[in-house]
């Protein structure tokens, strides 16, 4: 038996919607648990690598060292600074903003760098580039995203990113050697890199992405204006000094300390027989210098920061 039709035009019987479900959250704290779980982690495999010399587990030692600092840093920017951007977006600029970021660079400097007293500051130009595009092509289905905090969670999730494939990098080819593996130097590579991680490109990029996003058209597209030129040039220098302040160091103790200037040492990248004065000035200088970049750039982050109100009222 057919149920009778209402009347055309009569108002229809309008189903309940049930609400839809909530999308992913992350629990306060988790970039806490993330940080000493990951490092209880990553001394196991170590530990186990290192007793039992199964090769198979150096994929795991090198991406657990490679990703554990910057990962907890883009957590530790989402909760505080970051959760009205989604995690969808968040995990896009960090995988794909990262790896778009280093396949860009190493396309670049494979045509562009070659070596001269120039090349480091080429090299910054080129990475610093490489993340604004990359961090330009995540966002173009996101045009409505701008002001200058989401520039700076953004900007150093895409570092942060790229910081993480690089020292991956890093790390397998500081493991293989023509003598076979050498575990030391692997994890060497990634305490060293992963104590200096939160100071490096996620630093660099937070900064210009943020004067990047602040200019940002509500249609999507991009004023690059003096500003954003500028930053985008100081914080490709800040990049350039980091990268060759073991070369300005050796410099500097080669200036003080000897009276005829032997050009060869910049070649070779030390100092032959350098006494206790000489080794004690150069960790001074290179230490120091790399301390000196580190506190200008905090200091432009928070002056950043500062401008945008609504970085302080963030959930």
């Amino acid at each position: 038996m057919t149920q009778p039709q209402p009347p055309f035009g009569a108002p229809q019987a309008r189903i309940p919607q049930q609400p839809l479900p909530p999308g992913p959250q992350i629990r306060p704290g988790l970039w806490k648990r993330c940080l000493w779980g990951g490092l209880a982690l990553w001394a196991l495999t170590a530990i186990v690598t290192y007793a039992t010399q199964n090769t198979t587990l150096l994929p795991t030692l090198i991406l657990l060292g490679s990703f554990l600092t910057p990962a907890v840093f883009v957590l530790w920017a989402y909760e505080r600074h970051g959760r009205d951007l989604g995690v969808s977006l968040i995990l896009g600029c960090f995988l794909v903003g990262g790896i778009l970021g280093v396949l860009g660079a190493s396309v670049m400097e494979y045509y562009l760098v070659h070596p001269s007293a120039w090349m480091f500051v080429a090299v910054g130009l080129i990475e610093e580039a490489a993340k604004l595009l990359a961090l330009a092509y995540v966002l173009h289905r996101h045009p409505r995203i701008s002001g200058l905090r989401a520039g700076l969670v953004l900007g150093a999730t895409v570092g942060f990113g790229f910081a993480a494939f690089e020292s991956a990098g890093y790390a397998f080819n500081a493991a293989i050697t023509m003598k076979g593996i050498d575990l030391r130097a692997l994890l060497e590579t990634e305490v060293l890199r992963g104590l200096l991680a939160p100071f490096g490109h996620g630093l660099w990029t937070a900064i210009s992405g943020a004067v990047l996003l602040s200019f940002r058209r509500p249609n999507g597209h991009y004023r690059f204006a003096a500003p954003a030129i500028g930053t985008y040039l100081g914080v490709s220098l800040l990049h350039a000094l980091w990268d060759s302040m073991h070369g300005i160091a050796l410099w500097l103790v080669a200036r003080l300390t000897t009276t005829n200037l032997d050009r060869t040492l910049f070649a070779q990248g030390y100092i032959p027989k350098p006494t206790d004065a000489q080794q004690h000035l150069f960790t001074l200088f290179s230490v120091g210098g790399l301390a000196v970049i580190t506190l200008l750039a905090l200091t432009w982050v928070r002056s950043l920061a500062r401008r945008d109100p609504s970085w302080k009222n963030t959930p």
